[in-house]
């Protein structure tokens, strides 16, 4: 089969702008693009939950795509579609709904995140089956399902049963690609026992009375990859990185691809960004600079040339480094920066972060409302980007800091030390890395570079080498064209 025939169905929980918790949402805002520059054809499904905006991202009925019979055990409930184009590109991208499932705000949330999960069971199996009958009602046959983390790991096990002699169904071939090992998709079995027919429930990976939905996704995918050659080696062999899908893996015969992420110059681009105040490049590193004044004067922070600002992007969960960075504070409130944090999710943690604002009202801004202007607006006026999470299977925002002039500062677990080579006293690099995930680790490695900053003729130039990095999706993706090619060979 021809390269520019392949088709792609892209299935995902979170797509910026859409819904962000993770760089997942990073990845597949202009990772479907950079498969159809390769030649693919592509389209984009996720869940429309309740948060969506539907006029704010121009989401509309199609006709065709209403009342869509979905198949439980015991029942048949419906299924309605939006459809919009993903943003920055024309690809078409499919929200699945159904009021019942879909109308609270919440986002699919399982046990092992300690979030309220009452209900996502339904909802996430609901998802799965309205991938496959949505597929139908478009006519639309992808060669290929390529799903990312749990939220749609049913699928591969579903085409193996309850659709296995569907004739529309034959020959689709499965890709899971593993971003966030920790985050599993863990429910109560009951809800899939009672949605589900018998025999595809005894074939779920299921412990201790739970569904294990990435675990079950493993099993029974085509090909398993995940976003750096490091994390993959981390979690086949190491137990305690892996959170148990090493385990899995080993049953699978360890048959795993690292492939690194790439950035999408297009959509992140300084010089013609439209979602920042001031445009800028390597010419014009000044705007930057007016960019800061910007950004600290909508945050109610007083504006200090000489003083670096830092900015954090992280989902408020044990797993992207907010603890850490909480229990840094105070040593990085001596220091002569500014902070701003931006993120969402535990109520507890922001709560935390409001008092210590509230301390430190000069040096440190805090925003809780996921914006894309926002996202861009921080990476445009930083001068550091500090990305404390435990272990990043690869990570975006690093190259969305270099691309916008902003100096990253990461922990050096998972595959983001693939992206990064490291600044010292005697050498330059793209970023920052502290070895140790302590908050002495952490507050260390920003002392380190504050000293380089005060270099300002070293940072500049540190600031134009990353600006000008060939950073693009090209091999990468030239290489999961290569996965979709041997699997379709393989029929």
């Amino acid at each position: 089969m021809s390269r520019s025939t392949c088709k792609v169905l892209y299935v995902s929980g979170e797509i910026s702008p859409f819904v962000r918790v993770s760089s997942l949402a990073d990845f597949m805002a202009s990772f479907p693009q950079a498969m159809e520059d390769e030649g693919c054809e592509a389209r984009i499904m996720m869940p429309k939950y309740g948060v969506i905006n539907d006029r704010k991202f121009r989401l509309h009925d199609v006709l065709r795509l209403s009342d869509i019979k979905v198949p439980l055990k015991d029942k048949t409930d419906l299924l309605h579609v939006k459809v919009t184009a993903l943003p920055s590109s024309k690809i078409q991208t499919y929200f699945l709904y159904n009021e019942k499932y879909y109308k609270r705000s919440g986002l699919f949330t399982d046990i092992s995140q300690g979030d309220d999960f009452k209900g996502s069971a339904e909802r996430v199996v609901f998802f799965n089956l309205g991938i496959l009958e949505t597929l139908q009602r478009l006519g639309w046959k992808p060669h290929i399902i390529h799903f990312h983390d749990w939220y749609a790991s049913l699928v591969p096990l579903l085409l193996k049963t309850m659709y296995a002699d569907n004739e529309f169904f034959r020959g689709i071939k499965t890709v899971l690609t593993v971003h966030n090992a920790h985050r599993q998709g863990v429910f109560p079995l009951k809800p899939f026992m009672k949605m589900l027919p018998e025999s595809l429930v005894e074939k779920l990976h299921i412990g201790n009375d739970t569904v294990n939905m990435l675990f079950t996704g493993i099993e029974h995918a085509d090909s398993i990859s995940t976003t750096s050659d490091r994390y993959a080696e981390l979690i086949s062999s190491d137990t305690e990185a892996a959170y148990g899908v090493d385990k899995v893996l080993a049953a699978r015969g360890n048959h795993l691809q690292g492939i690194t992420n790439g950035l999408d110059t297009k959509q992140w681009n300084p010089s013609a960004d439209k979602l920042i105040k001031r445009k800028f490049d390597t010419d014009r590193l000044d705007e930057k600079l007016e960019n800061k004044k910007y950004l600290l004067e909508e945050m109610n922070l007083p504006f200090d040339e000489e003083k670096p600002l830092i900015g954090a992007v992280i989902h408020f969960d044990r797993f992207q480094g907010i603890d850490l960075l909480i229990d840094s504070f105070e040593k990085l409130m001596k220091l002569d920066i500014q902070l701003i944090i931006s993120g969402s999710g535990n109520k507890e943690i922001q709560k935390k972060l409001q008092d210590l604002a509230g301390k430190h009202k000069s040096k440190l801004g805090l925003n809780f409302e996921f914006s894309d202007g926002f996202f861009h607006q921080i990476m445009a006026s930083a001068d550091m980007l500090l990305m404390p999470g435990k272990l990043e299977s690869c990570g975006m925002m690093q190259f969305f800091a270099m691309r916008y002039g902003a100096l990253p500062i990461v922990y050096a677990g998972g595959g983001i030390a693939e992206t990064i080579d490291e600044i010292d006293a005697d050498s330059d690099g793209s970023g920052f890395e502290f070895h140790d995930y302590s908050s002495e680790s952490l507050a260390g490695k920003i002392k380190e570079a504050l000293s380089v900053y005060e270099d300002q003729e070293r940072w500049a130039k540190l600031v134009t080498d990353n600006m000008e990095r060939e950073l693009t999706w090209k091999e990468s993706a030239e290489k999961y064209n290569r996965i979709y090619s041997s699997l379709l060979e393989s029929e």
